[in-house]
């Protein structure tokens, strides 16, 4: 057996998550995957470097045939054939509970992109998904409020997130290497909930992020089969839906879905996470993959709305669920003309999902699961989903998916201090603990950063010209950096907006891209 060692501090009912069993459990599957997992992120910088060098992807020529072939992913369980509404949030207790009783048919329980990583987190999450799933979970604050699962709503299915392939776990070590975020979050959850959800006709669900290849959705379909073997689960117990929220992603979806296939349940739409995939990808291609400001490239921009028609193609031709993307809005009860305006927004997005044939999608507040039901309601009726609606008429082409240069809209001084601003509320936020941000009555995760970076970042390299006629700079940049840090000085402590602020010009300006601004954040906290 694996040398195990926990290196962080002890958490509160942290013994009934890291049990001698589980650290076991997690051993077999770093003993089994953690190297290959390393191969994979290596195979990442390589097909990058591929892609910088042509500017170009397209679809894979050896996995033609799967493209080709009559199969079908596993038919969905009960208790995920509705997915009409998913609400998302980070697996803090009071989220937890509000989530539950949230009205929406799914709750995607963040210990990824809404989750800082800070040891606390990653147990407590664990602890308060571990009384989710037995029904058992409540809070009373300090202020005197208290929150507690409502008996007359049918509360949400649990479909947890874990980390990335990319990310670390240090305050576990497998034989003196840190532990794999990934397999730790999945592992833990797995390990203490899957006899408990399958009692409760449920099951162990999952939302993988990050995947840029169908290798990487094999080593998830090898994890599973080894886990649900080392417990003695009946195999294919276990159902995954993928984010497509990289590029690459974008031209293996069937071939994702077909490693998967015992396991899939279904493709989502991530925005944030694709534009700045997109970016990172080509941010060495030109002016033609230069973006406008992030708040104009809506999901009508042709390179969207193609990678949105091939995704819902792609999971009802294979029997699978497409889930579409995020609405992060935040009702303001204090300006009802912000929300009226917002919310007809949001109906337009949900309606233009549910037309497309999306069988579900996403929303970040209670307030908004009615608005999106609503609009899933008048195109499913009394059906769970629209699996039949298979799309034949769509066939979407790599120069489609690449099609960044039609987008509409230009770089605005606006949008560049809005970049700014919004990377350095969040930081602060995340620094803080706090992964699931609440900041101009969006709800923002870590997207919202990266997008934010990589936007200034692509600006800088290519001296994109503003609105105002200023060519975007290092110099300009910082000018505005400092001016948000002086505007925030009285909003954020200065023990979070330092590190913020530096932390934000480190990963916008530096000459080298960091691949995840998590990785050096990461190395910022506790």
């Amino acid at each position: 057996m694996s040398e195990v060692r926990v290196l962080g501090a002890p958490v509160d009912r942290g013994d009934e998550i890291l049990t001698p069993e589980a650290l076991d459990f997690l051993a077999v599957l770093h003993a089994e995957f953690a190297a290959r997992r390393d191969e994979l992120l290596e195979a990442r910088k390589v097909r990058r470097a591929e892609a910088a060098r042509t500017g170009r992807l397209d679809f894979l020529p050896e996995t033609a045939e799967v493209r080709q072939g009559d199969w079908q992913v596993a038919v969905a369980p009960p208790a995920l054939r509705d997915r009409r509404v998913e609400i998302t949030g980070p697996t803090d207790r009071k989220m937890t509970i509000n989530a539950l009783n949230s009205g929406a048919k799914v709750w995607l329980a963040d210990l990824e992109d809404a989750n800082t990583p800070h040891w606390e987190n990653v147990v407590s999450g664990q602890v308060n998904l571990r009384d989710a799933v037995r029904g058992d979970i409540s809070l009373s604050t300090p202020e005197g409020k208290s929150y507690a699962l409502r008996d007359d709503v049918e509360h949400a299915t649990i479909v947890m997130r874990p980390r990335g392939w990319h990310l670390d776990e240090r305050n576990l070590e497998f034989d003196g290497r840190k532990g794999v975020g990934a397999l730790v979050d999945f592992g833990l959850y797995f390990f203490h909930n899957v006899r408990a959800l399958l009692a409760a006709d449920k099951g162990p669900y999952f939302y993988l992020p990050k995947m840029e290849s169908h290798l990487e959705a094999r080593l998830w379909n090898d994890v599973f089969t080894r886990a649900q073997a080392e417990l003695g689960i009946e195999h294919g117990t276990i159902r995954a839906t993928v984010l497509i929220e990289t590029i690459p992603a974008a031209f293996e979806m069937e071939e994702i879905l077909y490693e998967l296939r015992e396991h899939a349940s279904g493709l989502n739409a991530g925005r944030w996470d694709y534009l700045f995939s997109v970016i990172k990808y080509f941010r060495d291609a030109g002016e033609k993959f230069v973006l406008p400001d992030r708040n104009s490239v809506t999901m009508t921009a042709p390179f969207m709305r193609a990678y949105t028609e091939l995704l819902v193609r792609t999971c009802h031709k294979r029997g699978a669920f497409a889930i579409g993307g995020m609405a992060a809005f935040i009702p303001n009860r204090k300006d009802p003309e912000v929300t009226e305006k917002a919310m007809e927004k949001v109906r337009a997005d949900k309606s233009r999902e549910a037309g497309d044939g999306f069988d579900g999608s996403w929303v970040a507040h209670p307030g908004m699961v009615d608005l999106c039901r609503e609009e899933f309601d008048k195109v499913l009726g009394d059906r769970p989903n629209q699996l039949e609606r298979t799309r034949d008429e769509v066939a979407v082409t790599a120069d489609q998916l690449l099609d960044v240069a039609a987008t509409e809209g230009g770089a605005t001084a606006a949008g560049l201090r809005g970049a700014v601003d919004v990377g350095i509320r969040y930081l602060a936020s995340w620094l803080g603990g706090n992964g699931a941000a609440a900041i101009h009555n969006l709800m923002e995760d870590a997207a919202t950063a990266e997008i934010s970076r990589s936007q200034v970042w692509q600006w800088v390299r290519n001296s994109t010209q503003l609105d105002t006629g200023e060519k975007v700079t290092d110099s300009l940049v910082r000018t505005v950096i400092g001016e948000v840090r002086a505007d925030l000085a009285d909003v954020i402590p200065a023990d979070l907006l330092g590190p913020a602020v530096e932390l934000f010009e480190e990963v916008a300006l530096a000459e080298n891209f960091a691949d995840f601004l998590t990785l050096p954040a990461y190395e910022r906290i506790s």
